[in-house]
């Protein structure tokens, strides 16, 4: 599990609603330069920082840890309006928006972890199915299928989530986006092909439950 550090002086899921869905180890500091030497000593896989209370000072806190060579992946929370008030390019290796849903959050967090040669396990598993969340590898009983982007992201989602029922909303809002204005028809399209793809010794592994939505499949089932 990816060991994260958050520097805010709020909490967690007001920076950042996409961390109530993600398995992450997640340990939280102050917006401050005295947090610095306490980020060093975690040695996390990434750091975020918020910058949508405070923009500028968490540019200074995101300099400050530039300049102290600490070698740790960033990624600075900016608010839309906030992304051209300072040059996040230099101190940042990636930015999120606070409204990014889970999915994104946790690619991206997967991509600067894989840049880095982090090397624990990412291997996510529903029923005979193997799910690398870093590889975007999914293999059925060592048989890898051939997913497009958003039908790995949908399958990771409901695994990361097996035995919860989710709306065609709430699937659309985290693993589309919340900028996504295509209908709620989208995720059945892609329930339809992910079913498809997976055959029929695995299609029970994504389950419909009638007038609500769909689940994966828990491990009683």
């Amino acid at each position: 599990m990816a060991l994260l550090v958050l520097l805010s002086d709020r909490e967690p899921e007001a920076a950042l609603p996409a961390f109530a869905d993600l398995r992450f180890d997640l340990k939280v500091e102050p917006l401050s330069l005295s947090a610095i030497d306490h980020v060093r000593e975690l040695e996390p896989d990434v750091a975020m920082v918020d910058a949508g209370e405070h923009p500028g000072q968490a540019w200074s806190v995101l300099h400050a840890i530039r300049a102290a060579d600490l070698r740790i992946p960033l990624v600075a929370i900016v608010e839309r309006d906030g992304v051209e008030r300072y040059p996040w390019h230099e101190v940042v290796d990636e930015f999120v928006y606070p409204g990014a849903p889970p999915a994104e959050v946790g690619v991206r967090v997967a991509m600067l972890r894989r840049r880095a040669g982090a090397s624990d396990d990412s291997t996510i598993r529903l029923g005979a199915l193997a799910i690398d969340t870093e590889s975007y590898r999914v293999t059925a009983q060592g048989r890898p299928l051939d997913l497009t982007f958003k039908e790995f992201e949908l399958l990771r989602f409901l695994a990361s989530h097996a035995g919860r029922v989710f709306t065609r909303p709430a699937l659309l809002r985290e693993v589309w986006g919340y900028d996504f204005y295509g209908g709620t028809r989208t995720v059945d399209v892609h329930v339809r092909r992910l079913r498809a793809k997976l055959g029929p010794e695995h299609e029970h592994l994504i389950q419909t439950v009638r007038s609500v939505g769909y689940r994966a499949a828990d491990a009683e089932d």
